[in-house]
């Protein structure tokens, strides 16, 4: 059963920016996106999952995706570098069914659901630098998640935008022995009973964005993310990374 990769939600690729006509005005776009994405489950297969991408935008709200932002007022600190602030609700569709690969029959389906929290970014001359906190509103993991990084843009010719990123997450014990643990009754003679602890993975990732007029926008990001040792310990896994690609087309309106 394909479902959402939870690195597609952490970072916003479902959602592009526009060129608005103001700063006050609203901005809205609909398109079509796809996402293949590599799990580290031993004999998982390879997923290919179509997604809507829809994104709106104005001064105080923000639906981009599967995630939504309640903005908070900025603090500027000079004409280049501002910090701004806000409350912030995720969709997570991490998780699997126990016929997704023959490691997990046997298991109790874990499911996503929905996160919520806080997110600061400083943008400056150099980079954007971000961080935000979340936990699980749904209950399902009980788990909280905190994610630091930076991220800065280039332009190359007209309307074409490299934008490279790394960033570091953290991931409490109760998410990391949710999704990746094994329970006493779970346990078999071939998969062990197992119990998560706190990781921090790392994110590397590479957005292309090519907006060919103030209408059609084309996306490419790719993404790598380097497992800790505390996962790639778990009996269900047996690669030390897990790995994303995701493209998509929008019209902004």
């Amino acid at each position: 059963m394909a479902v959402v990769s939870r690195h597609i939600i952490l970072t916003g690729l479902l959602s592009v920016s526009f060129n608005a006509a103001a700063d006050d005005a609203s901005q809205f776009g609909l398109g079509v996106g796809v996402v293949s994405t590599q799990k580290p489950y031993t004999g998982i297969d390879r997923e290919y999952t179509p997604l809507p991408v829809l994104h709106y935008e104005n001064d105080h709200f923000r639906f981009a995706g599967l995630s939504a932002e309640l903005k908070l007022p900025a603090l500027p600190f000079s004409e280049t570098q501002r910090l701004t602030t806000g409350l912030i609700v995720r969709y997570d569709g991490a998780g699997y069914a126990a016929d997704d690969a023959a490691i997990l029959h046997g298991m109790a389906k874990r499911k996503g659901g929905f996160w919520g929290g806080a997110g600061v970014e400083w943008q400056n001359p150099l980079a954007n630098v971000f961080a935000d906190w979340t936990h699980d509103l749904s209950g399902n993991s009980k788990g909280q998640r905190l994610r630091l990084g930076a991220e800065r843009g280039w332009q190359f010719g007209e309307g074409f935008t490299l934008t490279p990123r790394i960033v570091a997450n953290r991931y409490d014990s109760h998410y990391v022995d949710y999704y990746y643990g094994v329970r006493d009754d779970e346990a078999r003679a071939w998969r062990p009973a197992w119990q998560g602890r706190a990781a921090l993975n790392t994110e590397i990732g590479l957005n292309g964005r090519w907006q060919f007029n103030e209408h059609h926008i084309f996306m490419v990001d790719v993404q790598a993310t380097l497992l800790a040792s505390d996962i790639k310990d778990s009996p269900l896994v047996d690669r030390t990374n897990e790995n994303r690609l995701f493209m998509s087309y929008m019209y902004a309106f």
